[in-house]
């Protein structure tokens, strides 16, 4: 009969599988993304997130909403597992250089959290300047 030995639970090694195991504890959310001529509107869907629990940043091309839910301990709390629903959410999208992050303006309404972020000078949506594009 063979014994099968696991090597002890170890601390994350680097900061990417700290992140991965934090990861775990959210949810990516629904999201609709909608181009405009002049922008990008996401349309992200974040059911019982108070405005004072959204954090956006943005990171080169990258842009990361962070919702958090309130989790109230009532004095009559019992276990009803619900642990999965009441996860906070993570979205990270890839969006591109073209759009001028700086600019952007959010706004939380019944659930949605509405995300316009401007087009930087010059670029269009697909991130190639109408200037650049001849007929062939």
């Amino acid at each position: 009969m063979n014994n099968i030995t696991l090597p002890p639970p170890s601390a994350p090694k680097s900061r990417r599988e700290e992140t991965a195991s934090s990861v775990t504890a959210f949810r990516t959310p629904h999201f609709d993304c909608e181009t405009l001529p002049d922008a990008l509107r996401l349309i992200v869907y974040v059911p019982g997130v108070q405005p004072s629990g959204v954090e956006i940043a943005t990171r080169g091309p990258d842009l990361t909403v962070t919702a958090r839910k309130a989790h109230v301990v009532r004095a009559n709390w019992k276990s009803m597992h619900v642990e999965g629903v009441q996860r906070d959410y993570l979205l990270n999208l890839r969006l591109g250089r073209s759009l001028n992050f700086m600019a952007l303006q959010a706004e939380l309404r019944d659930g949605a959290l509405t995300i316009t972020i401007p087009m930087r000078n010059g670029s269009s949506v697909t991130g190639v300047s109408a200037a650049s594009v001849r007929a062939a």
